[in-house]
């Protein structure tokens, strides 16, 4: 079992996904191809090896610059184009920390969520007797 990790690991995410397709596939050579194909979409096996090479470079690429970085440039760049409001939205749908979010948020719009609104001081009332 160790021998299998350790060369898994070296595989990083691609290995990951491919013991995923192995496990769901049942295991068997054909079943394991028809899973690579069918994840491949139209490019056919070439695609679902090519999409195990692209998660490579990604999970490198997240690696070194860490998600909230990754994050942070992609909303920042969809910004530009999409309605705020909408990507605020989608962010809290996303499955990630709280603390994540919440720098998610305040980096794509500070303003709106800086906002706190003054407390006004508490008034005096008098109930007169007639």
């Amino acid at each position: 079992m160790d021998e299998i990790a350790k060369k898994l690991a070296g595989l990083g995410v691609p290995g990951i996904i491919l013991v995923i397709l192995t496990v769901s596939s049942g295991g068997s050579n054909a079943a394991i191809v028809a899973a690579l194909t069918a994840v491949g979409g139209p490019l056919g096996i070439v695609g679902g090896i090519g999409l195990l090479g692209l998660t490579t470079v990604l999970g490198d690429t997240v690696a070194s610059y860490g998600i909230e970085a990754i994050l942070k440039a992609v909303y920042t760049e969809r910004g530009k184009t999409e309605s705020v409001r909408f990507l605020l939205k989608e962010i809290n749908d996303l499955p990630i920390s709280d603390e994540l979010k919440l720098k998610l948020k305040n980096h794509l719009s500070p303003e709106a969520n800086a906002y706190t609104e003054a407390s006004e001081q508490p008034r005096t009332v008098e109930i007169v007797d007639e």
